[in-house]
């Protein structure tokens, strides 16, 4: 979540990151009510038409696990810096300033912040709680595009939250921590946090638009 525009972020695809997440394929929004995913049993086949990221066929018990994964390398990451358009498969990385995003009072932090914007924090950590076998687009539209929707009541450490408005539609990821935690990236002048009970917080369930979970590649 970026702050120069009111909670602007690399989810609105301006500038720089715009041209990164068409590159990913990322496209328009998809209906938020989208049918979840439900675990089948290991012995399911996997469709000839695989598609980049397969669908969640994978058993509960493995997802359950790399989520848990996702959300302990979530959790070493918390006190380092936000940079909008840091963070990348191998870490926190130098950010940059796009249009009005980057800045804080006046002044571009971007490009002298070593750190993570909120895509970026989920890129890395379920690249490396997969180890590379998830590879998410640091763009947050294509992030949701690649996950399986997940059911409010069935949330599992590591599924990614997102949230929209209607002048910016999908605006912001974070990691679910368990226990209704949140470990976000939210915008330039803050550190990774985590956030209690978030989507009992008026803010964030208010533009809450739903959970996805990541799937191995096949």
């Amino acid at each position: 979540m970026e702050s120069q525009l009111p909670d602007r972020n690399e989810g609105s695809g301006v500038g720089r990151r715009r041209v990164l997440g068409l590159a990913l394929g990322a496209g328009l929004v998809p209906a938020l009510g989208s049918a979840p995913a439900h675990a089948e049993p290991a012995s399911a086949s996997v469709p000839a038409h695989t598609p980049e990221v397969a669908p969640a066929h994978a058993p509960a018990h493995a997802s359950a696990l790399l989520g848990r994964r996702v959300a302990e390398v979530a959790a070493a990451q918390i006190g380092v810096p936000y940079a909008w358009g840091g963070g990348d498969r191998l870490g926190a990385s130098l950010g940059f300033c796009d249009d009005e995003n980057g800045y804080l009072d006046g002044k571009c932090l971007g490009e002298s912040t070593v750190g993570f914007d909120c895509s970026g924090l989920s890129l890395y950590c379920w690249y490396r709680a997969s180890h590379g076998t998830v590879e998410l687009g640091h763009y947050t539209v294509a992030q949701f595009h690649r996950s399986a929707a997940v059911e409010r009541d069935a949330l599992l450490p590591g599924d990614l939250l997102f949230f929209s408005r209607p002048s910016a539609p999908l605006h912001h990821v974070g990691i679910y921590a368990g226990n209704g935690a949140m470990i976000h990236a939210e915008r330039t002048g803050t550190l990774i946090a985590r956030v209690e009970n978030v989507l009992g917080i008026p803010r964030w369930a208010d533009e809450f638009a739903g959970a996805r979970r990541p799937q191995p590649f096949r």
